[in-house]
């Protein structure tokens, strides 16, 4: 459904993505919340604290790849978070760029654009 010689699809294979991904993924670790205890942050060794239990409720997370993807062609294309997501749901080598491997004509959450 697109032409693989368009610069996008091209760029998309060579893109180094798990590079990327490994570069950015340590941004987004958890980081320590009030009541858990992290041995590794306390500057006064482990301590017994009451660990609440997390909650499974929530949108899931989207692939970071996508994440990438819609900062890169946000800039690239000189778009808003509203135009760059609208645009991805209407083009199909925009979605191949993010690692889809079907045109879906769904746009991705807003929570994507790191808000």
């Amino acid at each position: 459904m697109i032409e693989v010689r368009h610069p996008l699809a091209v760029l998309a294979s060579r893109m180094p993505w798990q590079e990327i991904e490994a570069r950015v993924t340590h941004r987004l670790v958890l980081k320590a919340h009030a009541g858990v205890s992290m041995p590794d942050l306390d500057l006064f060794g482990e301590q017994a604290t009451r660990v609440a239990p997390r909650s499974t409720a929530g949108r899931p997370r989207v692939p970071l790849r996508i994440m990438i993807a819609l900062v890169y062609l946000k800039h690239a294309f000189n778009e808003s978070d509203e135009g760059v997501v609208e645009r991805w749901g209407e083009t199909p080598t925009w979605q191949f760029f993010s690692g889809q491997s079907y045109f879906e004509h769904r746009r991705p959450k807003r929570s994507t654009q790191g808000r």
